[in-house]
């Protein structure tokens, strides 16, 4: 009788399609969902609906289904899975920091597709009423302890919010998609309260205008 231990088999690598999702895969994916509501190819509605479950999937394979009957950007349609890694609309991530202290960005400014914020015992103000959006989808990074961030949108963007608090408060106001306008960007607020507070909410009387005009013109060179 052999007494020798064998050799366990090789764990079978997981597909593609099983891996779990990054936060470049999301941000390809949204970029999709953008590029595909300028051109008319998604309704508001239709956008909306993707973009809440692009947030709450897990895998590659169920982001590649939301984008399934959608041209890649570019025009062709090439396979999600076998993308390589594409740098994020709008360039780098900003970054706004308030430790023990105050920080804003408000006015004519032009916010990237990617906003980090930070505040620890600080307050933060992010002003996006008269902000030039060079892109569809604005995606804002909170993360507040013993502080307080606070989001303001135009009236017409379409205003998501993913988040939670502990001891704290995590309010995202003014998501109702009838009052959005299909035209205008969407806004995304992610964030963590720690004993602190981050709200984002629309302001009245602040309107933004077509955004979408602007893309379509930049599609078609």
């Amino acid at each position: 009788m052999d007494l020798e231990k064998q050799p366990a088999a090789p764990a079978a690598a997981a597909s593609p399609a099983e891996l779990r999702a990054s936060d470049a895969d999301r941000d390809r994916i949204a970029q999709i969902l953008g590029d595909a509501l300028a051109e008319g190819r998604l309704t508001s509605d239709e956008h909306s609906e993707r973009l809440d479950s692009l947030y709450a999937f897990k895998t590659v394979g169920e982001l590649e289904g939301l984008v399934r009957d959608l041209p890649a950007p570019g025009g062709a349609h090439a396979p999600f899975a076998t993308a390589g890694p594409t740098a994020p609309a709008g360039g780098p991530a900003e970054t706004i920091v308030a430790v023990c202290s105050s920080s804003a960005r408000k006015g004519r400014w032009r916010p990237g597709a990617h906003t980090r914020a930070v505040s620890v015992m600080g307050d933060i103000n992010i002003d996006l009423t008269e902000a030039v959006f060079e892109q569809q989808v604005t995606e804002i990074n909170v993360t507040c302890v013993l502080g307080n961030v606070e989001v303001l949108v135009p009236e017409n963007v379409t205003l998501r919010g993913y988040g939670s608090g502990v001891l704290g408060n995590f309010e995202v106001r003014g998501e109702s998609r009838g009052q959005s306008d299909p035209q205008a960007p969407v806004v995304i607020v992610r964030g963590f309260a720690l004993l602190g507070n981050i709200e984002a909410r629309p302001k009245p009387g602040a309107r933004l205008v077509d955004l979408a005009r602007k893309l379509r013109k930049r599609l078609d060179g």
